[in-house]
């Protein structure tokens, strides 16, 4: 294992001053990323001193350090896990052999397009919540945007290395396409549907970080089962920071429905005159983000998923918990849409590895949302969250063009259209949540539709100066 060099130009425990060559082309980068950052990332922050953490070792044993920095100087770096001694590739045709430390020639393509559409997804969220800065619930949700955002550049970072380190000139040009790209711009889109969607509100924030990024987590574990043992060590790191953006989402959300309960027990019918956010919208904002999440897994049957388990190069979650590891001889029961029914239908296991990443992720949001329940449940309101039926609302996949209702009933266009806005939320709900976005920056102080933390961030009080503001 390499040692980590926190002092460097780009910090890394990658051996970069080594490689000339690769390091010349990074600090070359360095200068692109920074102009980037200033232009898309957090806007009317970038002079403050925030609470941050900021990675000073792999070990998952005090490998964050905390202090109050300015973004621009956040030390965004290079890590990998500890590289595993005698390491196999633990699935698909080549199951057995020695991981790759370089790109086998024959996936190349497939590999790059991997890295690519994950490296994508990091620069996007960023630009997607660039202004919510501006309408804070409290100085301890500020901070944790700014750090879910500066985390996601050091996920930028991961990628361009290996962009950079493994693929000579496409991999350069793929890393200056990835500051390219603009989030929801009509002429230079992000790859994927939901970073493109614009996130204006803290609830679209708080759903955000509960389901896209839960959706990353899942990527991020297939990833890390890769044969291609980098992209693996990468990722596996990455994996780390990003249990802190779903605890953003998850609790955040939960904050909500727990100001929303404690203003009907106030004896509050109408809980928007009250300024909170009342439980239908909440499910509206659910249903909105969990299924564009969903898309994110890709189609139900995919020859894709097939040939990149095939190859080594993207696995299944925890794959050593699984008893057989080929995929081979077996089959997945898929819910499809066919002659104007849901049905099932036997498909070949290999073509069924999205549905089968989805299915844990599936389950895994259905734990946070039995959580946000059981708030309600203490609070005595008769009122259930769901998630809604994978049908609904897809633009991706065995369902996509086609319409029903969150409980999987088929849904003519006519009556999608005159119904929609009972499922998603309309231009008057948008309206409605953005007016209770009011920037509250006192420590200690919060707005009133959410409720405050029941523990501040490594140790501090609620009420501790996260983001100095003067």
């Amino acid at each position: 294992m390499s040692n980590m060099n926190l002092y460097d130009t780009i910090p890394n425990n990658v051996n970069l001053s080594d490689d000339k060559k690769l390091k010349r082309a990074l600090e070359k980068w360095l200068p692109d990323f920074q102009s980037w950052w200033m232009d898309m990332g957090p806007e009317g922050f970038q002079a403050n001193d925030v609470y941050l953490r900021t990675a000073i070792d792999v070990d998952p044993k005090g490998w964050a350090h905390f202090d109050h920095v300015k973004m621009p100087d956040y030390r965004w770096g290079i890590f990998l896990a500890a590289q595993e001694k005698d390491r196999k590739i633990g699935f698909g045709d080549h199951m057995g052999k020695p991981v790759w430390q370089e790109v086998p020639g024959e996936y190349r393509g497939m590999l790059r397009r991997l890295i690519v559409t994950q490296a994508d997804t990091e620069p996007a969220s960023v630009e997607q919540q660039r202004l919510l800065g501006q309408t804070c619930p409290s100085l301890y949700d500020l901070r944790n945007l700014f750090q879910v955002n500066v985390e996601e550049g050091r996920h930028l970072w991961a990628m361009v290395y290996l962009l950079h380190g493994y693929f000579g000139r496409d991999g350069r040009e793929e890393a200056e396409a990835l500051l390219a790209r603009r989030s929801g711009n009509p002429d230079k889109p992000r790859i994927l549907g939901a970073f493109n969607e614009p996130i204006e509100d803290w609830l679209s924030f708080f759903m955000f970080t509960m389901f896209t990024d839960r959706d990353g987590k899942y990527q991020l574990l297939a990833l890390a089962e890769s044969g291609f043992d980098p992209l693996s060590r990468t990722t596996r790191f990455m994996l780390t920071e990003e249990a802190h953006h779903m605890f953003v989402g998850e609790t955040g959300v939960g904050r909500v429905v727990e100001r929303t309960a404690q203003l009907m027990k106030e004896g509050n019918d109408d809980v928007r005159k009250a300024g909170g956010v009342d439980l239908p919208l909440i499910q509206k904002y659910l249903n909105l983000w969990f299924t564009l999440s969903l898309d994110l897994f890709g189609g139900e049957v995919s020859s894709n998923a097939a040939d990149f388990f095939a190859s080594g190069l993207k696995g299944r979650q925890k794959e050593d918990r699984l008893d057989e590891h080929t995929a081979l001889d077996q089959y997945y029961n898929l819910n499809v849409f066919r002659d104007g029914k849901r049905t099932m239908e036997e498909v070949p296991l290999r073509n069924a590895l999205n549905e089968v990443l989805r299915d844990s992720y599936v389950d895994d949001c259905q734990r946070g949302v039995d959580r946000w329940n059981k708030t309600l449940e203490e609070h005595g309101i008769n009122f259930e969250l769901k998630l809604p039926h994978r049908s609904f609302h897809r633009h991706i996949g065995e369902f996509a063009n086609v319409h029903f209702d969150p409980e999987g009933n088929f849904l003519s266009d006519e009556e999608w259209d005159k119904r929609k806005d009972e499922f998603l939320p309309s231009e008057e709900d948008k309206v409605f949540v953005k007016s209770l976005m009011h920037a509250v920056r006192e420590p200690g102080k919060i707005a009133n539709w959410i409720a405050p933390p029941k523990r501040g961030i490594n140790g501090q009080p609620f009420e501790f100066e996260y983001v100095r503001l003067s």
